[in-house]
């Protein structure tokens, strides 16, 4: 049987690289969305895709049935049909562990910035505008005592309640897939609604998946229920929030700011109003963008492929019913 033949959209690092050219043979090669490039995927087993690379069924038929695993450096597999993955016996890998410390430093490093007036300042500062006078800014928050809304407690969620409790903000979370002895063990309070979390928190940070159930969760009515002057994070995806409600809200005063790393789309369009908003921070979805994290993703993602080509179930597959029924190896 021939060697497995791995084509990663990614450039990798030597650690992660070395994991994978163990067990197969690799190529380094990064694609725009615009090339027809699927005739060449066809001559490979494993797909090593960025976050932005849109799998289709129809994509997964262009290349054929040699494909067998789609692999993710990283959490997010919204981009990924995993359904007609399933269908087709394509397994879907991911590193759900890669990214939490780095992810969830990134929504506190946003919380921190904006409560404090950082980049509001800076801008001012760096426009030539002089030094602000106290009293023509709005005051910024003293997170102490106040109240994190989370909305999600998986491991991002999770560890920002970690560093918020040490802050010493009050935690709560509204999650329905998260246990009471979770909540507990992390010392956050679950709440039973998302109205009920929206209304008592001073910062709201996002951390739940993006589904077809979450499109648009944090719209004008949710927002609406916020406290005046509150803060709204958005770590976790673009859709879970309607853009233009967040901009409503901070014409009005109502939010005090927004931190935002995701949109939806990405790249958003150059003239996006909440990029000139005073009190926004825009980013361009690096949560996870550091070198800690960018290598242990590599290496896991790299792991997880070695697993499937070897005949183990991988740790982190995205698709569990597949199974059972992933494709074998063409001869």
């Amino acid at each position: 049987m021939a060697e497995p033949r791995v084509w990663t959209l990614i450039a990798l690092q030597p650690a992660a690289q070395a994991v994978l050219e163990a067990d197969a043979t690799v190529l380094t090669k990064p694609v725009r969305a615009d090339e027809d490039w699927y005739a060449e995927a066809a001559c490979y087993d494993v797909l090593l895709v960025t976050g932005n690379t849109r799998m289709t069924g129809p994509v997964m038929d262009r290349i054929g049935p040699r494909l067998r695993v789609i692999a993710r450096a990283g959490i997010g597999v919204d981009q990924i049909d995993l359904d007609a993955a399933t269908e087709r016996g394509i397994m879907v890998v991911n590193t759900p562990d890669g990214p939490t410390e780095s992810t969830a430093e990134h929504a506190v490093a946003l919380m921190l910035s904006l409560t404090k007036l950082v980049t509001s300042t800076d801008r001012i500062l760096r426009s030539g505008r002089g030094w602000p006078v106290y009293g023509t800014l709005t005051p910024g928050l003293e997170v102490r005592g106040t109240t994190l809304g989370l909305v999600g407690l998986g491991r991002i969620g999770g560890r920002v309640a970690e560093i918020a409790r040490a802050l010493g903000m009050q935690v709560q979370a509204f999650d329905p897939f998260t246990t009471a002895d979770r909540a507990a063990a992390l010392g956050v309070q679950l709440v039973p609604a998302l109205a009920d979390l929206l209304a008592a928190a001073d910062v709201v940070s996002i951390h739940c998946p993006s589904t077809p159930e979450t499109h648009h969760l944090i719209d004008a009515r949710a927002l609406a229920l916020m406290p005046p002057g509150s803060y709204l994070i958005n770590v976790a995806r673009g859709a879970i929030v309607d853009e233009d409600a967040v901009y409503a809200a901070l014409q009005s005063g109502h939010l005090a700011g927004a931190g935002l790393d995701v949109f939806d789309p990405e790249p958003p369009a150059a003239d996006h109003p909440l990029f000139s908003h005073p009190n926004t921070i825009c980013m361009s979805h690096i949560a996870s963008y550091t070198r800690a994290s960018l290598l242990r993703m590599q290496v896991m993602a790299a792991e997880q492929i070695v697993q499937a080509l070897s005949g183990e179930r991988p740790t982190c597959l995205a698709n569990p019913e597949v199974w059972g029924r992933q494709r074998s190896a063409v001869v």
